[in-house]
């Protein structure tokens, strides 16, 4: 693999404004009549419908996604698939909506590694988001880029196991149209979202896969039922979720840091995250 340590440190800078608008779709798709947040402020994780990618339609890759080249802040990694795999992320002052935003992305770092299913690479990106000015949160986003899928046959089915106790547990049936809905509602072209046979055949998976922010996106919902307020938000995603085939979210307390997960049908936890 090419060495991409030259491309630590570059950054760019976006603006945007915080609109009501993406708002209102993130409670219709959660399912909200009456938000578990104030109506003028943006909730936790919404900072994630801002700043949306607005790459011209030429510019779209065969999987979706933005062609990569010098020019762009991500390397022009050969590797074809990509995934968020987890952020960290501190809220350290509320947005209001109608602000005017900011955001500073920078690499942090570049890790090549070697996996069981072959060559990885990590991409480590900082986000430092301002609201008129003010410091507003800060992330650290985790991204793999990983080797094609191979020819190997379908695995056996996965057993049962037994699930974690956990103190709150909501069941998601993910369908095609919620994640459809979160897609438009992102902006988010990839393939694996949205064309079944694209997802089975190129990228190797089962059936549309599940987004991993609209996930964790669920987590935090999950815990705004519950009444928490976070200070800062972590998660990491383990196993991808398709549609199709129900997942539950689960919330368990812990002092002052609450556990959050996700398990599929089978009781296997899907994604971790741990809100302060």
């Amino acid at each position: 693999m090419d060495d991409y340590s030259a491309w630590v440190g570059r950054s760019e800078t976006r603006d945007d404004v915080a609109t009501a608008a993406p708002l209102a779709g993130l409670a219709a798709l959660l399912d909200h009549d009456m938000p578990p947040w104030a109506p003028d402020m943006v909730p936790p994780l919404g900072h994630w419908l801002y700043f949306l990618p607005t790459a011209r339609q030429s510019s779209i890759g065969v999987d979706g996604h933005p062609r990569r080249d010098n020019r762009s802040l991500l390397p022009p990694v050969p590797l074809p698939r990509r995934m968020w795999a987890g952020s960290r992320i501190d809220f350290l002052s509320p947005i209001a909506v109608g602000a005017t935003l900011t955001r500073v992305t920078t690499i942090d770092a570049i890790s090549p590694k070697r996996g069981a299913g072959g060559d990885l690479l990590f991409v480590t990106l900082r986000h430092e988001i301002f609201a008129n000015g003010i410091s507003a949160i800060r992330e650290e986003q985790d991204i793999v880029f990983r080797e094609a899928a191979g020819s190997a046959p379908a695995a056996a089915p996965v057993a049962p196991v037994s699930p974690e106790p956990a103190d709150a547990v909501r069941s998601i049936m993910p369908d095609p149209v919620l994640l459809f809905r979160y897609s438009a509602l992102t902006f988010n072209a990839h393939r694996i979202h949205y064309d079944r046979d694209y997802a089975r055949n190129v990228e190797g998976y089962a059936g549309l896969v599940v987004h991993g922010p609209l996930i964790a996106t669920l987590l935090m919902d999950h815990g705004l039922r519950a009444g928490l307020v976070p200070r800062s938000f972590a998660f990491r995603a383990e196993a991808p979720l398709t549609d199709g085939a129900p997942f539950d979210l689960c919330l368990a307390r812990d002092g002052e840091e609450t556990r959050l997960w996700s398990r599929d049908a089978t009781g296997r936890r899907t994604m971790r995250a741990t809100l302060t």
